[in-house]
């Protein structure tokens, strides 16, 4: 029986900087994959929620966010609006319910999610979401969580730092995920901002040498059933 993963993503481009070149090197093992991204990105950027006003910049997004995930296989991607940088103005049971949702459809065994301490207000809720969701009762499929590193958000909540204890070798797929990223040309920021081309090679330069490896990805491990 094929195993299969779930992203739960914030944001679209959160599952390329999280986790991407870890899952492409699992969907090339035989793993099947999918995406759930909760929010609608942009609409922060201005003063007011105006969604209507944002109506091409979120259809080039949604474009976007099909294209990146196709590069590496995913096998389906969903996409909820939850308001952009807002999450705190929803009821976590909403978010909690569209997870479990989706959830109960794939049946993953394996779910890459945020990291409970990042800077990002939405990024928090998606992990309080996601533990909400998976809660470990009698069937439950989901037997391994792990919390991904975001660049521009994980690393700027100081003090509150990263300490990963799970590394996956991305020497082969990190090309992948840059490509993908490459795609999200709405999202991507010059270097030497942190959300950069150049950004994300360093970052797993970094996970990768810190374990004897030229690439890797580092996770934090939520739970682990096994």
């Amino acid at each position: 029986m094929t195993k299969k993963i779930l992203i739960v993503a914030a944001h679209p481009d959160d599952e390329v900087l999280g986790c991407f070149g870890t899952v492409a090197k699992l969907i090339k093992e035989g793993y099947e994959a999918y995406t759930l991204i909760l929010g609608e990105g942009k609409t922060s950027r201005d003063e007011k929620r105006e969604v209507s006003s944002k109506k091409t910049e979120l259809e080039t997004l949604n474009q976007e966010i099909i294209k990146a995930n196709s590069k590496i296989g995913i096998k389906k991607v969903f996409t909820y609006n939850f308001p952009d940088n807002r999450f705190d103005s929803v009821d976590l049971l909403d978010i909690v319910k569209i997870i479990s949702k989706i959830k109960e459809e794939i049946q993953p065994e394996i779910v890459f999610t945020h990291y409970n301490n990042d800077l990002n207000i939405d990024h928090q809720i998606t992990y309080q979401a996601v533990i909400t969701a998976t809660r470990p009762m009698k069937g439950e499929s989901v037997k391994e969580i792990y919390s991904f590193e975001i660049l521009s958000s994980t690393e700027w909540n100081y003090p509150l730092g990263f300490s990963p204890d799970t590394f996956f070798n991305i020497n082969d797929t990190v090309d992948l995920k840059v490509e993908a990223m490459q795609i999200y040309q709405s999202e991507l920021c010059k270097y030497p901002h942190p959300r950069s081309l150049e950004g994300i090679k360093i970052l797993a330069n970094l996970r990768g040498i810190s374990v004897g490896v030229e690439y890797a990805e580092a996770f934090k491990s939520v739970r682990i059933i096994r």
